[in-house]
């Protein structure tokens, strides 16, 4: 064989070589050409103070994992713990707020939580306030809170269970359209 036709051998397995790993990398991509975006940064074992716009807190963070889409600049965030001060002279304890997953928006004005939500606090007389739900949407600027889906709310004597929930999370009132409530006796 000439040193042409051997070059050529060469030459045609370097293309063929080429054409596999492009191929075995769009494969990768999902086939479509986008490769998903990476987080311009990553937290682990974090915990974070946000502040509102006049410098108050409006939420402290914590939580084992955060992302920050770097497009976007929103949160995503594994099995979080959201704690949520009362205003100043506000009605009973700051809010405890755990979820499988949160979003927290751009501007920190919107929080996502889902899967397996439960909210915890105190009213005024210190009586536990429980609320559980699969989707809590919470705005710490305002203090208030929705849900569009089933929704358990408990509180001393009190068991509320309905679809649907908007809450005063400063004053504890809660609202559930389409409520079944069940009263139990106190115990003696």
């Amino acid at each position: 064989m000439s040193w042409r036709g051997m070059l050529t051998l060469i030459l045609m397995a370097a293309a063929a070589l080429s054409g596999w790993a492009l191929w075995s990398q769009r494969d990768r991509n999902g086939g479509d050409g986008r490769t998903e975006a990476r987080p311009d940064y990553v937290l682990n074992q974090f915990e974070a103070v946000v502040l509102n716009k006049e410098g108050k807190e409006s939420f402290t963070l914590r939580a084992p994992k955060l992302t920050r889409d770097p497009d976007e600049k929103t949160l995503d965030v594994t099995t979080p713990l959201f704690l949520i001060p009362p205003k100043a002279g506000g009605n009973g304890g700051p809010w405890e707020v755990r979820s499988q997953r949160g979003w927290v928006s751009a501007e920190g004005d919107e929080v996502r939580l889902r899967g397996q939500v439960k909210a915890d606090s105190t009213n005024t007389a210190g009586k536990a306030i429980n609320i559980s739900t699969e989707e809590l949407n919470v705005f710490p600027d305002t203090n208030k809170a929705t849900s569009a889906v089933p929704v358990r709310l408990i509180q001393p004597g009190t068991i509320m269970t309905g679809s649907g929930l908007q809450a005063d999370l400063e004053t504890k009132n809660v609202t559930i359209p389409n409520v079944k409530v069940r009263y139990e006796a106190k115990a003696r």
